[in-house]
């Protein structure tokens, strides 16, 4: 997975094995100790998680234990699909690219809180986004879009509603497990 901002800068980068799809989307998944690496920020998860990838304008990610983040939404442009042309010994090789867009839905697990706001559920990096929406010149109609669906986003967790209802991650991270 290739992330960018809107100006084209390099953002997160992370490898992850396609698991399957479902009614929601594609998933894809990272084993612990899975390297996450941005221009100033390398380090290696301390958890297994599974992405959704699917054609909204939202990735989700969910982190199995002992993760105390249990969801977190980047909210994006629609993630695109990219042949790279393989790799070493044939294996066809994918990647996923989008626009972080600045905002996320977070979901910490039952019990704890996020350290910023002290909110078990909660849309991070307000502040951010209303920089980037000056300094990279968002759309109206992006910006308009991106807040709607981090509303709708932090309500469907918040309900608990599938993908976000805690059983469908499971079954992938599952999967993930097998592999």
């Amino acid at each position: 997975m290739r992330f960018r901002k809107w100006d084209g800068t390099p953002h997160w980068v992370l490898d992850c094995a396609y698991l399957g799809s479902d009614e929601h989307g594609a998933w894809l998944g990272y084993p612990t100790r899975t390297l996450h690496a941005r221009p100033g920020l390398r380090y290696r998860s301390k958890s297994p998680g599974v992405v959704l990838v699917g054609d909204f304008g939202w990735i989700p990610s969910f982190n199995g234990h002992p993760h105390d983040t249990a969801i977190y939404i980047d909210l994006a442009t629609v993630p695109e699909w990219r042949y790279d042309g393989g790799r070493a010994g044939g294996a066809p090789a994918w990647e996923v690219t989008s626009v972080d867009m600045d905002l996320d839905v977070v979901a910490m697990r039952d019990g704890h809180v996020d350290g910023k706001r002290g909110e078990q559920y909660s849309i991070d990096d307000e502040d951010e986004f209303a920089e980037h929406t000056v300094k990279y010149g968002y759309p109206a109609d992006v910006v308009a879009r991106v807040r709607a669906d981090a509303d709708a986003l932090l309500a469907a967790v918040r309900a608990g509603e599938p993908p976000y209802d805690g059983t469908t991650a499971k079954r992938w991270l599952a999967v993930l497990d097998a592999l």
